[in-house]
């Protein structure tokens, strides 16, 4: 009886907990995700790209989003992953960094879902293929690891800034 108590009790506990709703994306064969509150739009590439000069060489370009001029970031060379051309399910992820819209160019839009929040464990020191910086945690999403991104980390204010002075227009 006593058991029963308490497992109801954690049941609804688990139903009050917090939930976390994250865009999750493939570079490569690894899975990631954003917090859904900070990606504005997904948008697939299909309009034309436009190349900045002295940019940071991740840094692909800017595109005109119906009238506002949003750079581009290719994450795999952000994080140093060595990875096939972008193909048909290649997408950018729209989001805000430093209250200002950023592209972040991934190799597919895989789902949006939802999580608790204890499902999220702090970022080990060492992960595969990206910098410990850029991580804002692991997420156990059913049987697989997803990792978390600290957008506010993956431009550092200086290239943000950098980024900001390309898209007003030195060409």
């Amino acid at each position: 009886m006593e058991e029963n108590i308490k497992e109801k009790r954690s049941e609804k506990e688990e139903a009050r907990e917090e939930l976390l709703q994250l865009v999750l994306f493939r570079l490569g064969e690894e899975e990631f995700g954003v917090n859904i509150l900070q990606a504005r739009e997904i948008e697939k590439l299909d309009q034309g790209l436009t190349r900045v000069p002295k940019a940071p060489l991740f840094v692909e370009g800017v595109i005109n989003l119906r009238g506002e001029i949003i750079p581009i970031v290719d994450l795999r060379k952000r994080f140093g992953l060595t990875l096939p051309p972008l193909g048909y399910d290649s997408r950018v992820i729209i989001v805000e960094v430093r209250g200002a819209p950023v592209g972040m160019l991934v190799d597919a839009v895989e789902e949006v879902v939802r999580i608790p929040v204890s499902a999220v464990e702090p970022p080990p020191p060492i992960t595969k293929g990206v910098d410990a910086q850029y991580l804002a945690g692991v997420a156990k999403v059913g049987d697989r690891l997803i990792v978390l991104l600290n957008l506010d980390r993956a431009l550092s204010p200086e290239e943000s800034q950098e980024l900001a002075e390309a898209e007003l227009g030195d060409g």
